[in-house]
């Protein structure tokens, strides 16, 4: 008996390792891991606004036509990171307030532009975008899925998340001449760009200058020449397309290389 009470201790003990071994040992992190919620605020801007309709401090241009929409939102300066954050994405729910609040929901936004302070006004009065705020300037449109618009100034919670594209990374080509800048737009995974290589037929790679936001600029002519870009997220990974554009490529014109993993 006693040896069959330590035969059963021993089992018992082993599949207790296993189980522990297999919850603590996944094969890798889920792509969709989210940061913990932090506290922020949030304002809307309505449809006559000229706030984010087109352009931004991020460059993305029209938003709409390039597949934002109103899924956006403006960043204080302590968020905003001087442009480095644009593309980046972000779960935010409204909380604290049962009175405005819809509860349950909640909504992911793109970061495309920037809500400058106001330094005439008190941080908590006017200058609601002012160090050390964390604040989002969101649509009307994506500030009604998460509260009554009467709301106005409200308090929510954010984390960031991986972005979800559709389609590959976009390369929008402009300048003149031997200056090309180039704008980076529907990234996913990091959502955010920290480094950028270029390449032409002739050329090794060549490493981009942040111009603003996710504009990208290089003196260098590249011109006959079919270009390839290797991009590198905020997290540490890099994508490489190559002969993106084709040899006859123009300046205003848009194309589309791989995608990162979300």
């Amino acid at each position: 008996m006693p040896s069959r009470r330590l035969f059963l201790l021993s089992l018992t003990f082993s599949l207790s390792a296993l189980l522990v071994h297999s919850h603590y040992f996944p094969s890798t992190p889920s792509a969709a891991a989210q940061s913990d919620w932090k506290s922020a605020r949030a304002t809307y801007y309505a449809a006559a606004d000229p706030i984010d309709a087109v352009g931004g401090a991020c460059g993305y241009g029209d938003l709409v036509k390039n597949g934002y929409g109103k899924a956006t939102a403006a960043l204080s300066t302590v968020l905003f990171e001087k442009g480095q954050i644009c593309g980046a994405c972000y779960e935010i729910r409204c909380v604290e307030d049962l009175r405005w609040c819809i509860p349950g929901t909640s909504i992911i936004v793109t970061a495309t532009n920037f809500c400058a302070p106001n330094y005439g006004f008190d941080a908590d009065g006017g200058g609601r975008c002012n160090p050390p705020n964390s604040h989002f300037v969101l649509p009307i449109e994506a500030f009604e899925k998460i509260a009554i618009w009467k709301a106005s100034n409200m308090p929510v919670q954010y984390r960031r998340i991986r972005c979800r594209k559709e389609g590959g990374v976009r390369f929008t080509i402009g300048g003149a001449g031997i200056f090309l800048s180039v704008m980076i737009s529907n990234v996913a995974g990091a959502g955010d760009v920290a480094a950028v290589k270029i390449k032409g037929s002739r050329t090794g790679w060549l490493p981009m200058g942040r111009n603003w936001g996710q504009n990208w600029h290089i003196n260098a002519d590249l011109k006959n020449q079919p270009l390839s870009f290797e991009i590198t997220s905020s997290d540490g990974v890099t994508l490489t397309s190559y002969n993106v554009a084709p040899k006859n490529w123009g300046f205003g014109q848009s194309f589309e290389g791989k995608q990162f993993d979300s």
